[in-house]
């Protein structure tokens, strides 16, 4: 729906008649995927999990009629044609490439990050396409409202050329337990989120210099705590983001401060605002443009969310996708390169210099 100003905060729902089968019974899946699909009519036609109780549980909240035991049984269910899946990264692959052999599986939508390595994620894009699957990736910042009302802006030319942008994160993330076993952190967990709308945004990075130090909270080993990274892109703009994940003490009686905030300056304009994520509240936007507004500020508003509402476009630009033979507005293929830029990032890092995307291979 449009907003009074022209703008489309949140996606028109075109197709959701395709039967979801959902692996994972964790926070995102029973808070995020499955409050959205309930809210837009989606199908969810069963769950599964590692633990068969708490699939049960969500099932018997959400109203889903199926639960298997296993995620490989779900998988194998002839009444499944999309699978969505919310496991972590070490095991997502594995459950990947067992449901493109199933022919009754006709997409899978996977959660970023897509695999642990750059490699990993290579052979799975080429995986899906040799296997004549759909396969999309959920990085859905891409549709928090704030992110897709910015990105018609800047499409529009209300800002005129773009000159700089910054994404100042000063929030404490929940780090799942297994994220413990891996040698990354924020920068594949938390940051992957902000590179991958800054590509959304403004296009392909050439260059990307990144710094680290260790969040104090974090008890167990990580390389990347607080972290940095400056951007250059092709079309000139220059971007920061910031994720600063110990963000200050955090004890009884503190006043807690936490927020994340976007500024992008163009040569016609300004726009800024807030993510909503860490107050549980909706993100904002306001600019101001020489050429749209008469250089004062406006503010378009919405009544929707990050979490959940954004789950709702996530999973049906994948359906119909699949309903019209058209590549997803997410697509593995795309997301390579976001996989990409992250171990650009990782390899800055570990040598201290710049890094160029040219020197990241996707073949």
């Amino acid at each position: 729906m449009s907003d009074a100003l022209g703008f489309q905060p949140d996606p028109v729902v075109r197709t959701n008649d395709l039967v979801i089968g959902c692996i994972g019974a964790g926070m995102i899946m029973a808070e995020c995927h499955l409050a959205a699909y309930h809210e837009a009519g989606f199908k969810v036609g069963a769950i599964a999990s590692r633990t068969e109780s708490k699939a049960a549980a969500v099932a018997k909240r959400w109203g889903i009629a199926k639960v298997h035991a296993t995620p490989e049984a779900l998988i194998a269910d002839p009444s499944i044609e999309i699978l969505d899946i919310a496991y972590p990264p070490d095991q997502q692959p594995a459950l990947i490439y067992a449901a493109l052999k199933q022919p009754h599986i006709k997409a899978i939508l996977a959660q970023k990050p897509l695999a642990l390595t750059l490699a990993d994620a290579i052979a799975l894009r080429d995986a899906a396409a040799k296997a004549g699957k759909v396969l999309s990736v959920n990085q859905n910042m891409r549709y928090d409202q704030s992110m897709r009302v910015l990105k018609q802006i800047i499409d529009r030319g209300d800002l005129g050329e773009i000159v700089f942008a910054q994404i100042d994160m000063h929030a404490i993330p929940h780090w799942q337990g297994f994220l413990a076993d891996y040698d990354r952190l924020t920068l594949a967990n938390m940051s992957v989120h902000h590179l991958d709308v800054l590509r959304f945004l403004f296009g392909e990075p050439v260059e990307i210099t990144t710094q680290t130090r260790r969040d104090p909270r974090t008890t167990f080993e990580h390389s990347d705590g607080i972290t940095v990274s400056t951007l250059r892109f092709a079309s000139g703009v220059l971007a920061v983001s910031l994720e600063d994940v110990w963000s200050g003490p955090r004890a009884e009686g503190y006043d807690n401060d936490q927020s994340i905030t976007f500024r992008v300056e163009g040569t016609a304009g300004v726009a800024k605002g807030s993510i909503g994520w860490p107050t549980g509240a909706a993100s904002t936007l306001s600019y101001a443009s020489q050429t749209a507004t008469g250089g004062k500020w406006v503010s378009p508003t919405w009544d929707t969310m990050w979490f959940p509402h954004a789950f709702i476009g996530v999973m049906e630009q994948l359906q119909h996708a699949v309903k019209t033979g058209t590549p997803p507005a997410l697509s593995v293929a795309d997301n390579v390169k976001t996989v990409a830029l992250i171990e650009a990032g990782y390899r800055s890092i570990a040598e201290g210099r710049t890094v160029k995307l040219s020197e990241i291979s996707t073949n």
